[in-house]
This record gives structure tokens, sequence and C-alpha cells, in this order.
């Protein structure tokens, strides 16, 4: 992932660092270590090392040594800790809110973000986006995806409208207009964290 100025939230000083925030702060009582923190964001290796390194001289983040793997977690002791995680998840906090939300759902193949938010996250300026669009490959229950959408609506203070589509739909030599707009737009892959702009 190369290196955004962040559109989400000017309070940040890259986008990777939103990412890594995101997963960080909103899971406070966890542990991760960097790689896990790269595949989760979709961040390079290289950025995570640095960035982590940054916040940890400023006592946003702690670490510890395991073996040889360098363990990190929220500085939850940090004066602004609170302000900080509220700030970072209305503006970063979609990805790993919905990662979790949808881990383990039947029939759930890819869940993509587009529209606004994903067009802000992948760079591109704007108003901030007052919707989160996403956009489920498989054969979910709608059911199912009406209450993500509800209870993901409640922990991001957005609404949250998710649309279903089959693989074969999506994988259309000759798309309808919505999966070509969507396709010619930028998308976030919530799975892997990776920005498609």
């Amino acid at each position: 992932m190369k290196t955004l100025a962040p559109q989400l939230t000017p309070f940040v000083r890259s986008d990777a660092v939103g990412a890594i925030l995101a997963e960080l702060l909103g899971h406070p009582d966890r542990e991760f270590s960097l790689s896990e923190v790269g595949r989760r964001t979709g961040v390079s290796g290289p950025v995570v090392h640095r960035e982590i390194g940054r916040l940890i001289e400023s006592d946003v983040l702690r670490d510890r040594h395991e073996g040889r793997n360098r363990l990190v977690r929220a500085n939850e002791d940090h004066p602004l800790f609170g302000l900080m995680r509220d700030l970072i998840a209305a503006t970063y906090g979609p990805v790993p809110v919905l990662r979790e939300l949808f881990d383990g759902v039947d029939g759930v193949d890819e869940v993509l973000i587009y529209g606004s938010w994903a067009a802000r996250r992948a760079g591109e300026g704007g108003a901030f986006p007052n919707d989160i669009d996403v956009l489920v490959i498989g054969s979910a229950s709608r059911r199912a995806l009406s209450t993500i959408a509800t209870e993901a609506g409640g922990r991001l203070d957005l609404p949250v409208n998710v649309t279903r589509l089959g693989r074969v739909d999506w994988e259309a030599e000759e798309p309808s207009p919505f999966v070509s707009t969507i396709r010619s737009r930028p998308i976030v892959d919530v799975l892997t964290g990776d920005v498609h702009a």
C-alpha cells in the first residue's frame, strides 16, 4: 500500500497510520504482531514498522517482545486515548468493524466498501462521507445482511447500506451498469484491508 494523504481526517499523518490506528485503538484489549497488523490493514511491512515505531515513541501504543516477535497494543492510559479512539473509529473504523461483523457469516465470499467512503480512503478529496456503501459478493441471507447493516450503523454512527450480489453477476464479462460503475471507482476490500483505486 502506498502512503496516501489522509482524506478521511487531517489529524493523522497518512492513510496507513489511520488504518493501523483503527485496528489497534479499535481493539484495545488485544495485542497484535507487526505482521498481523500488516495483513489486517494492507500496509506494507516497512511502513508498519516505521509507523508503529513512531506511535510507540509518542506513547499512543505500547509494545513488548515475545521471543523474536514484537507485539503491540493501544495504550489505554494515554490521556487522549478516548478522544483518539472515537476520532479514528468515526473515520477509519468501518473496515475493522465490518470485518468483525462479517466474520463467520455463511455465504460471504467478499465484502467491499465502495462509494464516497472508499473514494476518501483511496485519497480522493471531497466532503466527509455521510454513509457507508457495502457490497457483499456471495449468497448470504438478506436478513443476516440487514442485521449486520443495522449493527454496523449503530457502531459507526453512520448509515450502512449493504447490497448483495452473486459471484456470477460480479464476474460477468458484460457486467451491469451498477457493477461497471463500482469496478471503475475506488473499492476497499474489508477482509484484506486493500484499497483499489
